[in-house]
């Protein structure tokens, strides 16, 4: 048996808590909020479907059972992608 190499995170990212306004997605040891008010469309969702999450590659992640994608971008800096288009 042979171990991850140094620096090399040996788990995926990890919902660690949900609560009302929206959830906390850990990663590369630092957590990130993602509020329900900017990203919608997790509001609804049973918490089952939201804790299923991937990195689909580096800093993309996925929530397949919600067929929703986000870029590490747009979760540290969502008022650059607002849900309105112009």
């Amino acid at each position: 048996m042979s171990s991850s190499e140094h620096g090399t995170p040996s788990s995926g990212p990890e919902v660690s808590n949900i609560s009302s306004h929206g959830f906390w997605l850990l990663t590369r040891g630092r957590e990130y909020f993602l509020a329900f008010d900017d990203f919608p469309w997790f509001r609804e969702a049973a918490v089952k479907k939201i804790l299923n999450v991937e990195e689909a590659s580096r800093g993309h992640f996925y929530w397949p059972d919600l067929d929703i994608d986000l870029g590490l971008n747009s979760i540290e800096n969502p008022e650059r992608y607002p849900l309105v288009s112009r």
